[in-house]
């Protein structure tokens, strides 16, 4: 068992933008199959790279704000209550053209490949 609270936890940054923000609640090794579960904060005009995963499935679910995901180069709205689920070799972006922070909670599956 492992009790996170994100009150506790430091602000560390994003791999694909050092600019932004996010807590991480649970690692990888924590459970089977995960590579991170953490909370992101975009502030206005931040933008997570395009970028994809071979390894792994990410799962996205916008808490608050407003933003977009272009996956594969198609865009799509990100508003609170949102949940997007991005597969292995998607490539995708997130940003935050808005004027509030978006705050985004999500966590990365490992799948095997070949």
């Amino acid at each position: 068992m492992k009790l996170t609270a994100l009150s506790h936890l430091p602000y560390e940054q994003v791999s694909h933008n050092p600019a932004i923000q996010k807590k991480v609640m649970l690692r990888s090794g924590d459970l089977p199959h995960l590579t991170n579960f953490s909370q992101a904060r975009f502030a206005p005009g931040q933008i997570a790279a395009a970028h994809a995963h071979q390894d792994m499935c990410e799962v996205f679910f916008v808490e608050s704000g407003a933003g977009i995901i272009q996956i594969d180069g198609q865009p799509y709205r990100l508003e609170p209550g949102v949940c997007v689920s991005v597969e292995p070799g998607e490539v995708h972006e997130v940003s935050n053209p808005g004027i509030e922070d978006l705050v985004l909670t999500y966590f990365g599956l490992r799948v095997a490949i070949g």
